[in-house]
């Protein structure tokens, strides 16, 4: 009897270090979560501040990284001044430091900094209409309030990609399904979330210009050079009663506050794949154009994922 008592409390302790070890986080994630929090802390104008130095030593750290920048500004915006230039490499870093303050202060707080929101009788008006939609925003600005907005209009549902580094995806996954907004990753089930959220009439939000792999993206212009482009957002536009709408949100001097900024598409997604395809496209390089500084340059967007074809100019 003492030898099977023994057994079991032994087998016990054991289930309780295995649970222990499965359940406790893993200490870079604690770590981060930590840094976040005490980010997350500084007045916005301090965080702006920092991100805006934090630009610029990533600029210097890396010569890829600064190459591409410049290739990507310079192809988007003839001649680029020097000015325009220094700006989005300080913005590049203001958007990464602006993340804690979005993503762990309260809902109501964070909101309380957008000081105007611009063509919001758009969104007003299509929920009104029970109209389903899919809003649209790129790299461009503080992206992340976009959903925070527009949940306060009802449910929406964002896709978003697992960052590669798996410690931050607790903190994304926490900092991005707050109030009525959802999360799908961009996988079979995440898609499948996404197009039932629009047959009950709600709202869906994507990143277009993120570069898809292979099978799920198709090469049309993006500045005048073919980019490997998602179909996910033209296949959805394709979804019975939805209404494409564009936002996106600038990020005002100095920690001032953001503007979030609301339009319809300057011209129809409509007609096969290919052609909604660019047509997105166009429509994300009418906002960038609107404030250039604010756009991710940094991002490898004309890359070729493993298995996709050259483009057909690279083919030429």
């Amino acid at each position: 009897m003492s030898n099977a008592a023994g057994e079991s409390g032994s087998c016990a302790r054991s289930a309780r270090r295995f649970a222990a070890a499965v359940l406790r986080p893993h200490p870079l994630i604690v770590l981060a979560s930590r840094l976040f929090r005490l980010l997350s802390r500084l007045p916005l104008s301090w965080l702006h501040r920092i991100g805006g130095w934090a630009g610029w030593i990533v600029w210097w750290a890396s010569p890829v990284y600064r190459a591409r920048l410049r290739e990507n500004l310079a192809r988007a915006v003839a001649e680029p001044d020097r000015a325009l230039l220094r700006a989005a490499i300080a913005e590049a870093g203001r958007q990464s430091l602006e993340l804690p303050y979005v993503w762990l202060r309260p809902l109501p707080e964070v909101l309380g900094r957008v000081v105007r929101v611009e063509g919001s009788d758009i969104l007003a008006k299509a929920r009104a209409e029970g109209a389903s939609i899919l809003m649209l925003t790129p790299h461009l600005g503080c992206f992340e309030i976009c959903a925070q907005y527009c949940a306060t209009h009802g449910p929406i549902t964002v896709l978003y990609r697992p960052p590669r580094k798996a410690v931050l995806r607790p903190l994304m996954e926490a900092g991005r399904a707050r109030g009525d907004i959802r999360v799908a990753p961009a996988d079979v089930a995440g898609v499948r979330r996404l197009v039932k959220a629009l047959r009950n009439g709600e709202m869906v939000g994507m990143l277009p210009d993120q570069a898809p792999q292979q099978g799920e993206g198709v090469w049309v212009p993006f500045f005048g050079r073919q980019a490997w482009t998602m179909t996910l957002a033209a296949r959805l536009s394709e979804v019975k009663g939805v209404r494409v709408i564009m936002i996106w949100t600038e990020r005002l001097p100095r920690g001032a506050g953001y503007v979030v900024r609301i339009a319809e598409p300057a011209e129809p997604i409509e007609g096969p794949l290919e052609a909604r395809c660019a047509a997105i496209n166009r429509e994300i390089e009418r906002l960038i154009r609107a404030c250039p500084a604010q756009y991710l340059w940094g991002y490898n967007r004309y890359k070729r994922p493993a298995g996709v074809p050259p483009p057909p100019e690279a083919a030429a």
